[in-house]
């Protein structure tokens, strides 16, 4: 498609972006409570301006508990998001995430808060389920990266709120102001349109003409309308079972793409390092102030997020991951070798304080311009209609699995062996998953979702910009 009629498009597809806008809301909700440790949890630990005081250990294990709550329930979400719809999945979300930050409000101890973790851990089980599936059904080819990387971005923002909101006011009145967010979804999506795909399954053809109708903004929707008929049909042949999703040679090779995109998103440290920003530049040294280099960090990983968005549909999915993952590996190692200079030798670094700071800086740079975002846009596009909410409620367990496991190790090996040996760990991860993104990983970049399964099923070649 020429520049000039993708200008030409992009007022029909204004819904696209006001739908996708207000659905991602719950996506800031949970980016909200994720870095929600970051300027709390050493409030909490000090006491100083909190009612109660916590442990390491405690606060440790209240940050992985919103990793742990996805487990159970993002199978919550492959259940329901086929029998009450997208739509209405995601208004769900909004409930828990109340819930999380009103205990947050009142919390009285550390088991208190581990509870609100756990009632937002819910909401991110779902909402990570079916926010992907949602976002790749409605949108068009030419902006469908440029939406499903909107998750990271939006995720980010919401980090990036907190952290700034967070560091100057109380823990209480944080949260209480964050409530506000998931009022926000309830208002203002509960009027976008189903997934036409959805509403497909459920055989209300008028419906989904009506929703193509206004996602397109055209009224001559027919052709996609019996296209997606089509691909519905052929897809819902068989039941989406475990037993599908496994048993298909197609499915399986998604499950490992997937599987190898989370691998490179998480293995990096990714979950342990925004959870300790504030505590990892403290220990840097004087450089720059500790929240002033935190906040620096997130509007750095907002900023490249949001361009990796633009640059995912030009370039296509796999140079930026390749970038990305080369230029992580080198950023992790300096910052893990400033550490062990500084804490294991005789050597002065005094002189060398920016180098975790500018390395750490480095990393959210290159990181959020690849590997971060693109694994949610790719986990929308690959699998067929009948098992996505399966596949992507394995997706979301699997990566919660890996941030709860990397974020627990952080705080461990860094109190018993220091705090550089997860960065080189980290640096090695992303130089090992590296190899298995070349070597595995397809380009979707400009393919329907229709195309890109008929690249999985082999009856074209699987790699290509398209």
């Amino acid at each position: 498609m020429s520049l000039t009629q993708t200008a030409m498009n992009q007022p029909r597809r204004l819904y696209q972006y006001l739908t996708a806008s207000t659905a991602l809301l719950t996506i800031v909700t949970g980016g909200l409570h994720y870095a929600w440790p970051s300027p709390s949890i050493p409030q909490y630990i000090s006491g100083n301006t909190t009612s109660f005081k916590i442990t390491n250990d405690e606060g440790s294990w209240i940050i992985i508990m919103q990793l742990i709550a996805p487990i159970p329930s993002c199978f919550l979400g492959a259940a329901i998001i086929d029998v009450i719809g997208r739509k209405k999945s995601i208004l769900l979300t909004a409930i828990p995430y109340m819930i999380g930050w009103l205990m947050v409000v009142f919390a009285k101890s550390g088991v208190e808060l581990c509870i609100a973790r756990f009632f937002a851990g819910i909401s991110d089980g779902v909402a990570f389920t079916v926010i992907p599936l949602y976002i790749g059904e409605i949108a068009d080819p030419e902006i469908r990266g440029l939406l499903g990387a909107g998750i990271s971005a939006t995720w980010i923002f919401g980090m990036l709120i907190i952290n700034v909101v967070g560091s100057y006011l109380s823990v209480t009145m944080t949260a209480a102001i964050c409530t506000v967010v998931p009022c926000l979804l309830l208002v203002t999506f509960v009027w976008m349109p189903e997934s036409p795909y959805f509403l497909i399954m459920k055989n209300d053809i008028e419906a989904a003409r009506s929703a193509l109708r206004k996602f397109r903004g055209r009224n001559d929707v027919e052709e996609e309308l019996m296209r997606l008929e089509e691909a519905v049909k052929n897809q819902n042949k068989k039941n989406g079972n475990v037993l599908e999703l496994f048993s298909k040679k197609n499915n399986r090779k998604s499950l490992g793409i997937i599987a190898v995109l989370r691998n490179s998103q998480q293995m990096s440290g990714v979950a342990a390092i925004s959870f300790y920003t504030l505590t990892i530049f403290h220990e840097a040294g004087d450089f720059m102030s500790p929240l002033a280099a935190t906040i620096l960090y997130v509007v750095i990983q907002c900023v490249m997020t949001i361009l990796c968005s633009i640059l995912v549909d030009k370039t296509g999915r796999r140079p930026l991951l390749i970038s990305s993952l080369i230029g992580s590996s080198i950023c992790l190692f300096v910052e893990g070798s400033y550490f062990y200079v500084k804490d294991f030798t005789d050597i002065d670094v005094s002189s060398f304080n920016f180098v975790p700071v500018v390395a750490l800086i480095g990393y959210v740079v290159i990181f959020n311009l690849g590997a971060q975002p693109i694994p949610m846009l790719v986990q929308g596009e690959l699998f067929p209609t009948n098992v996505k909410g399966l596949a992507s409620c394995l997706s979301e367990v699997y990566f919660c699995i890996l941030a709860s496991i990397f974020s627990k190790c952080f705080q461990v090996m860094r109190d018993n062996f220091g705090i550089y040996v997860p960065f080189y760990i980290y640096a090695v991860c992303c130089v090992i998953n590296l190899i298995f993104v070349v070597l595995f990983v397809p380009e979707t970049k400009g393919k329907t979702l229709e195309e890109i399964q008929d690249a999985l099923c082999e009856r074209k070649k699987v790699k290509g910009g398209g």
